[in-house]
This record gives structure tokens, sequence and C-alpha cells, in this order.
């Protein structure tokens, strides 16, 4: 934060498996990483798998609820067959699933839930698959993540009895057109929500900002607004986005202590490093009390190649004409080397 970030992302292959190796679980790390968050910046959470969140439910809708994290959480579904799943060696059901969501739909009013469906997995038949398509009809997923399934080799699926190619294109598309049959922000628009800004969009004609449900909200490219927390007027809304105007009379919120690093520049670095570096000079800190003690740059030149040492050219230009007088010697000596 003091380098000017102000939205984390907490990800792992299963954050919600965090802990169970070292005796402590993810609700209690993330009590700890929300005292350090200050006002106006977020901590966005990753992946997690429904066996692992059904253990901290409670706490988790508290965590989401807080205000400086988003009410998001992806969680993968893959197939509303249940048969599917035992086939995938899922270490849970559809009810499972369906109790995380329906929880903290419930307890975090507004929260978004990503999740991921395979079409075609070896095995599934039509009566599958259409169970799946319930599923996104009931929930309408603002965030869908679809893929159609492709044998990797070596795994156990791929010498399953594969579903026919034709079928699986089929059923993506099915599944795809379903998706976009909705429009999760329509009922929106004429909203004012507080978003975060922190990112150009791809078209690079908007700033990309986030509201507290991690929904995309497009704003002016107004190079002001970066890095802070603004409220905005919806006035246009999409499949993938909202669009919003700033209000002049509310509250900008600023996270971090200063300014956020230009494009290039490195994290990490101590403002004692940054000021050692725009004055010539060198800090380090005593050995014995930390205390910050400055030496000339100039004392660093020992440990320089002595080309980077003032006079290095000249010394190199010698030892290569030392190094060539002593080859001329042995040719014209006469000198040999018996194979």
């Amino acid at each position: 934060f003091t380098e000017g970030v102000c939205e984390i992302w907490l990800t792992s292959e299963d954050t919600g498996a965090y802990g169970r190796d070292i005796g402590t679980d993810l609700p209690t790390l993330l009590w700890k990483l929300v005292e350090a968050i200050p006002e106006g910046a977020m901590l966005r959470l990753g992946m997690t798998n429904p066996p692992y969140i059904l253990e901290h439910l409670e706490e988790m809708a508290k965590i989401l609820n807080h205000p400086r994290v988003y009410a998001f959480l992806h969680i993968p579904v893959q197939s509303a067959s249940d048969s599917v799943l035992m086939d995938m060696k899922r270490e849970y059901c559809v009810a499972d699933f369906k109790q995380v969501v329906d929880f903290l739909k419930e307890k975090v009013p507004g929260i978004t839930i990503a999740t991921d469906i395979i079409c075609g997995f070896p095995g599934e038949t039509d009566e599958d698959f259409q169970e799946t398509m319930k599923l996104v009809e009931q929930y309408r997923f603002p965030s869908l993540f679809i893929n159609q399934f492709y044998p990797r080799p070596g795994t156990p699926a791929a010498k399953m009895h594969q579903v026919p190619a034709a079928v699986k294109k089929q059923r993506t598309k099915d599944l795809s057109q379903l998706f976009h049959s909705y429009n999760p922000y329509d009922h929106k628009v004429g909203e004012r929500q507080r978003v975060l800004v922190t990112e150009e969009s791809f078209d690079s004609n908007y700033y990309v900002a986030h509201n507290p449900f991690y929904e995309q909200v497009l704003v002016p490219k107004d190079p002001l607004l970066m890095g802070k927390m603004v409220e905005v007027n919806i006035y246009e809304a999409g499949k993938h986005f909202m669009k919003g105007q700033p209000v002049s009379d509310a509250r900008v919120y600023t996270a971090s202590i200063t300014r956020p690093l230009a494009k290039g520049e490195v994290s990490g670095l101590t403002e004692e490093f940054r000021h050692a570096a725009q004055n010539g000079t060198n800090w380090n800190a005593h050995p014995s009390a930390e205390i910050p003690v400055k030496t000339p740059l100039s004392s660093w030149t020992a440990l320089q190649l002595p080309w980077q040492q003032e006079g290095g050219g000249l010394k190199i230009l010698s030892v290569s004409l030392a190094l060539l007088a002593v080859l001329v010697m042995f040719y014209y000596g006469g000198m040999k080397t018996e194979l």
C-alpha cells in the first residue's frame, strides 16, 4: 500500500483449502489481512471448490460482507449431474454447490458468483447436460466460463468413452446461447455505485473500475481517477459491463499514502533508496543500530567490472596489447606444439 497498490488478489489453485496442512484456515488468514487494508483499497478472493468453502460458510459470509473485501467468489461446478461429477472424481455433489451458492446469496446480498462448466465430459448424456442447462437458467451466473472437453493424453478421462465431437460442439453452443440470452446488469442502470478504478480498458477508451461486487464498470479516462475509489451514476449496461459517470460532489478515497508507481518503475524500493538514487548517494543500514549511513556511490566502484570503472577502457586495451605481443613472440620464435 505504501507503493500505491489499491487492490490485492489472493489466489491459488484452491483458495478454500488454505491452511489445512498447517493447522489454520482461510477465514483466519482473511481476518488478519483485512486489518492491514486501508480505506479505499479492496481485496479479491480467488477460486475455491465447494468442499472446502462448505466448512467455513458462516465466517466467509461475514468476510465477504466486509467493506474492504469484494462480494465475489469463483466456485466451479463443472456439471450439474452427480454422475458426471463422480466420473470427474470431484469431491462434491450438485447439492453441495447449491448449498454454498444459496447460503452466500442469502447472507451476502448482491454477491457475484462465478462458475465453470465443462461440456461433453466422457459419459455425459443428454439428460446430464439438460441438468446443467437448468442450473444456469436458475442462477443466471453473471460470469460463466464455458469449456468444451478435450481429452488430454495420458489422463484417465482420455481412456473413457468419448462424447462425439459434434455433440460436444452443439452442447457448448447451446450453453453459450443460454448465457448470452440474459443481461445481468440491466436493472442496475440508474444506480449510484462506489467503484475502485484500477486499469485501462482493452480498447484504451475507458478506465476499468469495479463496484463492491466486482462487477466491471467503465468510467471516463481521467488520470485523476486512477487508483481512486469514486462514486458514479450508472447510465448504461452491457452483457459484461456497466458504464458510469463520476459524481462531482462525492467523496474520493485514496487508498495509499503515496502516488502509484508509474509504468516501468520497480516495486519494493525503500524511500531512502529512491532518495539516494536521485541524489547520487547510497544508503546502507548501520549493522548495529539500523541507522541509515550515507556513503558516496564512488565507494562501490571496487565492485564494478574493469570496463565499468573510470579508465576501464584503457586497462582493457593495455591487456589486449600485451596478449597480442605474447602471441606474436610465440609465432615468430618458431615454437611448435607436438600433437
